[in-house]
């Protein structure tokens, strides 16, 4: 039964491959046009230069109806210096009124917005790329590409780039412009990258592609993009970048009234050891601008994952991936044990780090050195990756780390992996096969230190099939890694059955999501731990992007030893099976007001756990202002006790121009019993030039005392930086 999911999928992909294959279709090609002289970013296209600009006519709509004629044109020039990269969009819209704007927020959620999106394969590799966005009201958003099927771009990458929108009577426009020292790309004679680009338009959830156009196409994936031409003019410089900056601390502790003040200075140096592969020095660095983590309830017996965010690490990060769609069950490189150790930030003195490719190769190099502080000794973390490309569908590569942050113990781990995909399975289906291993050395004690895993995926618009068995050993402990699981093996499959209604009864429905995702997880001698089967006999998405969902799931778990789930409540040992219910009902994002809630109810251990959750999100009409109320409510009814967990969260931003912002972003759980905010605001002079100013503080809300005080401050951290960069 272990297995029973896994080869259901695999005899059904077997079942698939005995059909007639199709021809793939022949990617387009479009050729940028060279030109000496200046482009001044105002989202207006009147440089003769633009005229001369290689141009795509339209766009074809790819979703909900390929192919089909929409109401919607798109006209797209490129245009090239030796230093930049250029994109003019025209966007006509029969009822520009009614354009889409929600954020003015630099990497802010775009998902309710018109937006132009274009993905750069530079290497040409058909793998990897680069992910440029933008709203109509000229917001970036840019991210790294390494998984042709993940639903969006890593997004916490920030690249040096510029755009500048302007609306018209009949739609809006965008100019854009590259730098060529923001990218890694190879420097051929053809001078030809993949290149695609998508327009969307929310009110209608309707989006327009150039090349791949099925619905079984992911915009990021570069191997259903097209051919850009042409940019062999393209010069990166000397390829040097110098990024100081200067910062200012100011923080007080309100209950000791202890207060001290800091001054601070840093510097990054970025240089392009060649065209493909750059090398990147920081001395000293601060992340006091990066927003704080969401806090998260955590109702689990293991880690939680939250995302990397400082930029020294997100740049370059998808050349660390490793295996096929691990997600968070296991990295072997989780770039936030560095500078971080039991919750308190680690002082790096200096770090050093080179990705890119050379060739078939790809390389990512990590070295950091942190301080003595806080009685963690002074150690070096490094961290190494390389793959090779055997063909156009197989990859390989390993990986490994040296170091531990608590800077006492001995920790390794090396691993390989192997993954193959095509996207023109059956003609032009999706299909990915992924196997990888690992081991630990060091002071990890006695038991197994191996993990393997193999992963079979069919991520397809009708049906989305995967399958995948993982063994992590029972000692091993990654300490530059995550891996909340050890000493268990891991069974997992998902089956999707996701069709589009034509007409009917279901007109109005624009697809329904027929899912079971079953999850195995054993010991390493075969006992089951935990099993959960979620299920979705309900799930449907509206035309006009309402979302609609019930659930039902069975669970087991069980406890080798208590487990304390709030304070004071602890589950003995046992087995325990229970069942979970949910509703969730959400509105379109396309809304100026949007909202929606979630339920899930049922069994929980030995007695029951009602959870609430729900959001409320306003965009003033320009997309000035945004407000965004989150909040979760657990209910817990145990023999041993109950319990309740609150988590609340509000973010407001205010936008003068998407290049100056205002944000604060207040949290408050109940288990900390802690309020705190995260005020910013961020200037962009211009692009690679930032002033920020912060606010931190905290207060403690004593719901066990009888307090006059409702909220008692407990601390303040005020901080301005000031970053700027020179590039030749």
């Amino acid at each position: 039964m272990r297995r029973a999911s896994c080869a259901a999928i695999l005899a059904f992909i077997s079942a698939l491959a005995k059909g007639q294959a199709l021809a793939p279709t022949e990617a387009p090609t479009a050729a940028l046009a060279t030109f000496i002289g200046t482009i001044r970013l105002d989202g207006v296209l009147d440089e003769p230069a633009w005229a001369q600009a290689g141009v795509i006519a339209d766009l074809t709509q790819q979703s909900p109806k390929p192919g089909e004629p929409t109401r919607f044109s798109t006209e797209v020039r490129i245009l090239a210096d030796k230093s930049h990269l250029y994109f003019g969009i025209t966007c006509t819209d029969p009822d520009p009124e009614r354009i889409a704007v929600h954020t003015m927020q630099r990497d802010g959620n775009m998902r309710g917005d018109d937006t132009i999106s274009i993905v750069l394969d530079t290497f040409h590799d058909h793998r990897t790329g680069y992910f440029f966005e933008v709203n109509a009201a000229g917001v970036r958003r840019d991210g790294l590409i390494s998984d042709p099927n993940a639903e969006s771009a890593s997004l916490d990458w920030d690249g040096i780039w510029d755009v500048a929108v302007r609306r018209t009577a009949t739609g809006w426009t965008a100019e854009i412009a590259l730098p060529a020292q923001t990218l890694r790309f190879v420097k051929r004679a053809t001078g030809q990258w993949g290149f695609n680009i998508q327009r969307y338009v929310a009110r209608e959830q309707l989006t327009l592609r150039w090349s791949g156009t099925t619905l079984d196409s992911n915009l990021l994936d570069m191997r259903r993009a097209g051919n850009l031409d042409g940019v062999c003019c393209l010069d990166q410089g000397w390829g040097l970048s110098v990024s100081p900056f200067l910062l200012g601390r100011y923080e007080v502790d309100q209950v000791t009234d202890h207060s001290f003040t800091k001054g601070q200075a840093g510097l990054d140096v970025g240089y392009h050891i060649s065209s493909q592969l750059d090398g990147v020095l920081t001395i000293n660095p601060d992340f006091a601008e990066v927003e704080a983590d969401t806090r998260q309830v955590n109702l689990t017996r293991f880690a939680l994952f939250f995302p990397e965010k400082r930029p020294f690490f997100t740049d370059g990060a998808n050349f660390f991936d490793f295996g096929l769609d691990l997600q968070d069950t296991f990295i072997p490189f989780y770039s936030r044990t560095v500078g971080l150790y039991n919750d308190r930030i680690i002082p790096i003195t200096a770090g050093l780090k080179a990705v890119g490719r050379e060739g078939a190769w790809g390389i990512g190099a990590l070295d950091v050195q942190t301080r003595d502080v806080y009685g963690v000794p002074a150690t070096n973390m490094a961290a190494g990756r390389v793959t090779y490309d055997v063909n156009e569908n197989l990859r390989v590569g390993a990986i490994g780390t040296n170091g531990n942050p608590d800077g006492r113990t001995d920790n390794s781990l090396a691993g390989i992996d192997a993954v193959w995909q095509t996207a023109s399975f059956h003609g032009d289906k999706n299909l990915g096969f992924g196997l990888w291993a690992t081991r630990g050395f060091g002071d990890l004690g006695e038991g197994d230190r191996n993990a393997w895993g193999v992963k079979v995926q069919y991520p397809n618009d009708l049906w989305n099939l995967q399958g995948s068995v993982k063994q992590f050993g029972d000692a091993l402990d990654p300490a530059l890694g995550y891996l909340p699981r050890p000493g268990t093996r891991q069974y997992t499959s998902y089956i999707a059955y996701q069709p589009r209604p034509r007409g009917g009864l279901f007109s109005g429905v624009r697809q329904f999501f027929f899912e079971i995702y079953p999850v195995l997880v054993t010991d390493l001698h075969g006992q089951t731990e935990s099993f959960r089967v979620f299920t979705a006999p309900v799930n449907l998405q509206t035309q006009e992007g309402d979302h609609y969902e019930a659930n039902y799931a069975p669970e087991y778990q069980r406890l080798t030893e208590p487990f304390e789930i709030a304070p004071g409540v602890v589950i003995p040992t046992g087995s325990y099976q229970f069942h979970r219910f949910r509703v969730q009902i959400e509105s379109s994002d396309a809304r100026p007001l949007s909202a929606g809630g979630t339920v899930w109810f049922g069994g929980f251990y030995n007695g029951n756990l009602t959870q609430v959750e729900g959001f409320v999100k306003w965009t003033e009409g320009s997309g000035h202002l945004q407000l965004a109320l989150n909040m979760e409510n657990d209910y817990g009814y145990l023999p041993e006790g109950d319990f309740i967990f609150r988590l609340w969260q509000l973010k407001t931003v205010y936008a003068f121009n998407p290049n100056l912002l205002l944000s604060a972003f207040f949290q408050y759980d109940s288990e900390s019993q802690d309020l705190g905010v995260n005020a910013r605001l961020r200037w962009t002079i211009q692009p690679g030039d930032d002033l920020f100013v912060v606010w931190n503080r905290g207060w403690k809300h004593p719901v066990s005392e009888r307090a006059p005080d409702l909220l008692v401050p407990e601390a303040d951290q005020i901080i301005v930086k000031l970053r700027w960069t020179f590039t030749r």
